[in-house]
């Protein structure tokens, strides 16, 4: 029974070598990606963001590792068995080329989720506007981003389709507070009230936490038969802008009120806001 021998024997210890050393480096390469993530770690913003970035990119390299080590003990294995592997390596080719032509879509996100996890676009938790869609993401793989929007619903969109990322959420972010004042009010007396809301909130310690620059009053922004329209600007912590905005128009009605001063209260007049962020 040499044939019997040398099949339990010799290519029996031979197959088992290549499992258990398949085994180890997988074990390998789970410790390798864990401390990539363990070294991220830290209590800042910053460094949670670098740590959501690593530990995204510890998922892609783990996983294509293990299906790169998979495939190559498989491979070792069957020349082992005294298998020819010219036909399997050419039916794996054309199965590869098939897959390929048939999930170009899912490629392709697969590709750009790649690409958004290396380039540091956005991580889960952030704010951002995807086309005419803005929410915060709940959920990121390769192939999809999950969005929470204003009404709470949730929106996946595939990342082959995202072409364009505003992150809202990183470093700073930006309100214009317009004011429409009617003709009759005088514009230096109302410039001069809104320097002084605006002096107010930058000295307000429950406010002083969130504001980067400003309140700052711009001056006239445009004019016309009905009246004139102010403008100020405020830069806030990410994230924070909506809320002192809220507070800085909550501040001007009043100011206004007891100084009895009108507002304007055409369509046109209403506060209008824009919101802008660095990344």
């Amino acid at each position: 029974m040499p044939f019997s021998s040398e099949l339990f024997f010799t290519r029996g210890l031979r197959i088992a070598g290549i499992l258990v050393l398949a085994l180890v480096a997988g074990r390998l390469l789970r410790t390798l990606t864990n401390h990539l993530i363990e070294h991220a770690a830290a209590p800042t913003r910053v460094a949670l963001l670098r740590e959501q970035q690593t530990r995204t990119m510890a998922g892609i390299l783990y996983s294509t590792g293990t299906a790169i080590l998979a495939t190559l003990a498989l491979l070792m294995v069957l020349g082992e068995l005294g298998l020819n592997l010219v036909p399997v390596l050419t039916a794996a080719g054309l199965a590869s080329v098939a897959f390929g032509l048939g999930a170009q879509h899912l490629v392709r996100d697969l590709i750009n989720g790649f690409f958004i996890v290396f380039e540091d676009q956005f991580v889960i938790g952030d704010t951002v506007r995807l086309g005419d869609t803005v929410g915060r993401v709940e959920q990121f793989t390769l192939r999809r981003t999950v969005l929470r929007d204003a009404q709470g619903a949730l929106l996946s969109v595939p990342n082959g389709e995202i072409r364009q990322v505003a992150n809202l959420s990183r470093d700073w972010s930006q309100q214009f507070v317009d004011v429409f004042v009617p003709a009759e009010v005088e514009v230096d007396r109302a410039l001069g009230l809104l320097e002084a809301v605006a002096a107010e909130l930058r000295t307000d310690q429950d406010w002083v936490a969130a504001l980067l620059d400003g309140p700052r009053v711009l001056g006239v922004e445009s004019f016309g038969p009905a009246g004139v329209t102010l403008r100020l600007q405020v830069r806030t912590v990410a994230g924070r802008q909506h809320d002192v905005a809220r507070e800085l128009r909550r501040r001007i009605k009043a100011r206004f009120e007891s100084e009895q001063l009108p507002l304007g209260t055409e369509r046109s007049a209403d506060l209008q806001t824009g919101t802008y962020g660095s990344s």
